[in-house]
C-alpha cells in the first residue's frame, strides 16, 4: 500500500521544499532528508493524518512523528489506549507496532520554518489521496486545521460544510468519518491548548469510531 502512494525520492513536485530537502541533504548528510512514508497497520481501521515531518524529527528518522515531542505524545498515547505495541524509542528500528491505525502526512517532505504554503500543501494532496484510496479506513483523526483541511480535500469534501474544532466529529458523504484534535505539537501543549487528557480523548474517540 505504501509503495502506491509515496513520492519518489527526489520528488520535484514543490521546488522549494526539493531545494530545502537537497540543502539538508548537504548540511545534515545522517538524516533521512526525503519524503517521509506512511507508518502503521498496513491495513488500517482508521488513519492519523499530520501536517509534514519536522526538520529534527520525522525528516531525520523518517518515520512519521519520531523524534521530536509531538511523537512522545502522541506515541505515548497510542500505546495507553492499545492502538501501539513495543517501546517507543524515538528510532525508527525501535520495534514499536501500531495496531488498527495508520499515520501519514498532508505534506511528505520537511517545510522550512515548518510551514508549507497552500500550493505545496494542494500537490502533496495527491499522496494524501492515494493513501486513503489504498487504505481501507472509513475513520480519519486529523492533527490540527491544516490536517484537517488537506484529508477535506483528499476526500472530496467542502472545507466550508466542515468547521475544524477539536473533537469535532464530521460525518461524510459516503458515511466515512473525520475527527479533529489539535495538533500535539510542543507548543499548543506548552501555551495549554491541548493537554494530554484532551488528546487522548479524542484518540479514544477516533478508536470508537473505528470499532477498535
Amino acid at each position: 500500500m505504501a509503495a502506491i502512494a509515496a513520492p519518489d525520492r527526489d520528488c520535484g513536485l514543490c521546488p522549494r521544499l526539493a531545494a530545502f530537502r537537497h540543502e539538508n541533504r548537504r548540511k545534515l548528510p545522517d538524516y533521512f532528508n526525503g519524503p517521509v512514508p506512511a507508518f502503521g497497520d498496513p491495513h488500517p481501521t482508521f488513519l492519523i493524518i499530520g501536517l509534514a515531518p519536522g526538520l529534527h524529527g520525522a525528516n531525520r528518522t523518517g518515520r512519521p512523528f519520531t523524534g521530536d515531542w509531538a511523537g512522545d505524545l502522541l506515541f505515548a498515547t497510542l500505546l495507553e489506549l492499545g492502538l501501539a505495541e513495543g517501546v517507543y524509542d524515538e528510532r525508527p528500528d525501535d520495534g514499536l507496532t501500531l495496531k488498527g491505525c495508520r499515520i501519514v502526512n498532508g505534506v511528505r517532505c520537511v517545510p522550512p520554518q515548518n510551514k508549507p504554503t497552500p500550493a505545496e500543501i494542494k500537490t502533496c494532496n495527491r499522496f494524501l489521496k492515494a493513501e486513503i484510496a489504498a487504505s481501507p479506513a472509513r475513520v480519519y483523526l486529523a492533527l490540527g486545521a491544516i490536517a484537517h483541511d488537506a484529508a477535506l480535500m483528499a476526500l472530496g469534501e467542502k472545507r466550508s460544510a466542515h468547521k475544524f474544532g477539536h473533537q469535532r466529529r464530521h460525518a461524510l458523504a459516503d458515511g466515512r468519518v473525520l475527527i479533529d484534535s489539535y495538533h500535539c505539537s510542543r507548543y499548543n501543549t506548552n501555551t495549554g491548548v491541548l493537554t494530554p487528557a484532551m488528546f487522548k480523548a479524542a484518540m479514544a474517540d477516533a478508536k470508537r469510531a473505528a470499532g477498535l
